[in-house]
């Protein structure tokens, strides 16, 4: 018996292809709506350095390179020229203070010192012949003196008697005011040479007391010239070492010439070198750290000097100890230089990556650690060991901080 075929609807016999159509469709919404269109790179994890965020207190330092120096250095200059004789000591000795370093001859000093010798000994000749002149000058006014008081005294009684004899009538008036006009004149006299004989001495007082101020000073410059005479031989100035000496025997050297200097090894001190970037906040009273081959010893920054040259200025570190036993002069140190006191904050590891970023982002590892995302990040104060994390990460947050150069411009890292 006939039975009448059923007809099929048109979609079952195209099913099959519906439904890919729609899976494909589905697909691409999806893809433009939620999926990661961001660039990517797939490197090997090995190749990398990763660090993790970390909450610590970050120490703000700076590590620099110091040279061990003498705490006091005194120039050798010429104090007087002359021609090297003889050196006596080479660089490198151990000098106590008044040592001979070299020896020096100079023929006109000693003709200098001869004809002032000469001036001397004529001044001293010329005091002793004034103040026997003003001797007898005084001698001879004395004596002056003395016979016009005895003749005054005569004249006096001679003019007493003619008084009285005028008086009773025994001699004439010109006779008795002959006497009294003598008598006068004697006694103005004699007022007169002693005054004189007054003033004479306060005049030789002070010529004498001149004269001998001059040849006392022209003594004590005879002593100044023979001090140079001595300086011919140069001598340690302190007790030390001779760090250098620039000298050669036959050399010629003039006055206030450099020579040398001696290094003074009670006590040392670092030279550092930083970079001027850290230049307003440096200041004096920092503390640090260095680091020598058997120890480690506290420093202080004692001096900062002002000029800036390659982009680097010295700084002075003094050492808290004073006794400070075993350092070699130009041996080195690593200094860890103090600039604050340790505060706690988000700290991960310094890395090559912020060359490339200059700090503002980062690759962060995902949670199952099999990709990296690149992150906005802030960062602040920085120290040879870490970064100061200001904002962007959180505690235990995995970074790469090798460098990114190997990713190109790439915004995901796949991890193999």
């Amino acid at each position: 018996m006939d039975r009448q075929i059923e007809k099929k609807p048109w979609w079952r016999k195209q099913l099959y292809w519906i439904i890919s159509a729609s899976l494909f469709l589905f697909w691409c919404v999806y893809f433009i709506a939620f999926a990661d269109h961001r660039s990517q790179v797939k490197i090997d994890k090995e190749r990398l350095t990763i660090s993790i965020v970390q909450d610590d207190y970050f120490q703000d330092y700076i590590s620099v390179t110091a040279t061990v120096e003498p705490y006091r250095t005194i120039f050798l200059d010429a104090i007087e020229g002359g021609r090297v004789e003889q050196i006596l000591m080479e660089e490198g000795n151990m000098l106590t203070e008044g040592d001979p370093i070299a020896q020096l001859s100079n023929t006109n000093l000693i003709l200098e010192i001869s004809n002032n010798e000469a001036n001397v000994a004529r001044a001293i000749n010329e005091l002793r012949t004034a103040r026997l002149q003003m001797e007898m000058n005084a001698m001879e006014l004395q004596n002056q003196i003395v016979q016009l008081e005895g003749d005054l005294f005569i004249q006096k009684r001679k003019y007493n008697n003619s008084k009285v004899f005028f008086q009773e009538g025994l001699i004439s008036e010109d006779e008795y005011l002959k006497d009294k006009t003598s008598y006068e004149a004697s006694f103005r006299q004699m007022t007169l040479l002693k005054e004189s004989f007054k003033r004479d001495s306060l005049y030789r007082g002070i010529q004498i007391e001149t004269l001998e101020g001059s040849a006392v000073r022209m003594e004590e410059n005879q002593g100044i010239i023979r001090q140079r005479l001595d300086n011919l031989i140069i001598k340690a100035p302190v007790t030390g070492q001779l760090a250098s000496l620039n000298l050669e025997e036959g050399q010629v050297i003039n006055y206030g010439t450099r020579i040398g200097k001696v290094n003074v090894l009670d006590r040392f001190k670092l030279k550092a070198e930083v970079d001027e970037h850290y230049i307003s906040r440096i200041i004096k009273g920092l503390k640090a750290s260095c680091q020598f081959p058997s120890r480690s010893i506290d420093a202080t920054v004692s001096k900062i000097y002002a000029e800036v040259e390659d982009g680097k200025f010295i700084v002075d570190l003094e050492f808290d100890s004073k006794e400070i036993q075993g350092l070699r002069i130009g041996q080195t140190s690593h200094v860890k230089l103090e600039l604050g006191n340790p505060s706690e904050s988000l700290l991960l590891a310094r890395g090559s990556f912020f060359q490339s970023t200059g700090g503002q982002w980062a690759f962060v590892l995902s949670k199952d650690k099999s990709m990296a995302y690149r992150r906005e990040i802030s960062i602040g104060r920085q120290n040879p060991k870490f970064f100061e994390i200001i904002e962007g990460l959180e505690v235990g947050e995995e970074v790469i901080t090798s460098g990114y150069e190997i990713f190109g411009d790439n915004e995901v890292v796949i991890l193999n």
